[in-house]
């Protein structure tokens, strides 16, 4: 008798032990499979990966930025950004130009001291229109510009000096602002072009811009015709940003595209956002409000990337226009409304 209660003794403790080892291996399946890529099939976003953003927060801001389309354009379907990421979270506000002309923005068209004073005033009028993002300056400045003349380079293109760009950088530093830098290749390319800014573009403040309407494939002289830029070449910038990003374990870059005309971006469905790049297809075209927004309902609504800008000009809007600039209030109204504003 003393013997079988012994083996059952010994049989009770042999379970304890073995439920204790499948209870310490669990948590280490469970883990391994949260480590895993997964596929969010009803998410505004395709696929995730380990990102450390409050995911559903972020969808609900991609969906208030839709207006609640009902299109099923918006929200665009696409990766979840890495942390630290500008948007949605942030409005940017941007202040355009080159500091050698007085014709190309606001950004070198006014004294500094005046200028910032401006940036600031629109700036404070769109956090007022709109409280539930923050609002940041931005200095967008032409680095690469397009020229008339072939120049040394036989490239139609001019780099502009880097203690330019150091002056900006500077100038953004005191409003706590961030940098965007613009590139206009002429008969370059952008293959050519970018190199030359990576030990700006390394810094987590400083992003970029490329503008088609001066990419001169058909070798015409920039100003005459416009430009253009397939989804290879955006591809190709945003993978350039997306090294840069990881290389340097920066927060996400911010790529602004300017577009007004279907043919100034081909191949748009075949754009790719990365989590390191948020891409922004900024409508840049002037003139009357009617013709703004239907420009934008063209080229930006129907062909949707990822996030939408608006450029408004002080000048080339108002000629022969009594209506005058949108306001903040009335942009908050466009679906979706652009989350990236500039004003040259």
């Amino acid at each position: 008798m003393k013997q079988v209660l012994v083996l059952l003794m010994f049989l009770a403790v042999l379970l304890v032990v073995i439920s204790c080892e499948k209870a310490r291996t669990a948590p280490a399946f469970i883990s391994k499979e949260k480590k895993t890529k997964t596929v969010v099939k009803d998410s505004i976003v395709k696929e995730s990966i380990t990102t450390h953003i409050d995911t559903v927060d972020y969808n609900q801001r991609l969906w208030a930025l839709s207006n609640q389309d009902a299109s099923g354009r918006w929200p665009v379907k696409t990766v979840y950004p890495l942390a630290g990421a500008i948007l949605p979270y942030h409005r940017i506000v941007a202040f355009y130009g080159n500091l050698y002309s007085k014709r190309m923005g606001v950004l070198g068209a006014l004294p500094k001291q005046q200028m910032l004073q401006k940036l600031n005033y629109e700036v404070n009028r769109w956090h007022k229109a709109d409280a539930s993002v923050t609002t940041i300056p931005a200095l967008h400045y032409i680095a690469i510009t397009a020229q008339n003349t072939p120049g040394k380079s036989n490239t139609h293109r001019l780099r502009m000096p880097h203690h330019q760009i150091d002056i900006v950088l500077s100038w953004a530093k005191e409003i706590k602002g961030i940098v965007f830098l613009d590139v206009q290749v002429g008969h370059s390319t952008l293959q050519e072009e970018l190199p030359t800014l990576v030990k700006y573009l390394q810094l987590p403040q400083v992003h970029l811009g490329i503008d088609p309407e001066f990419s001169m494939k058909n070798k015409s002289l920039p100003g005459t015709k416009i430009g253009t830029y397939s989804a290879k070449d955006i591809n190709y910038a945003i993978r350039f940003l997306a090294q840069i990003v990881r290389e340097n374990k920066l927060p996400p870059k911010v790529l602004i595209v300017h577009r007004f005309t279907q043919k100034m971006v081909t191949d748009y469905h075949k754009i790719k956002p990365l989590p390191e790049v948020q891409v922004v297809m900024n409508m840049d075209g002037f003139g009357n409000k009617t013709l703004k927004k239907s420009t934008y309902h063209d080229c930006v609504f129907k062909e949707p990337v990822q996030f939408t800008g608006f450029k408004l000009f002080y000048k080339n809007d108002t000629k022969g226009n009594s209506a005058g600039l949108y306001s903040p209030e009335e942009l908050l109204r466009f679906k979706p409304k652009p989350i990236y504003i500039q004003y040259q």
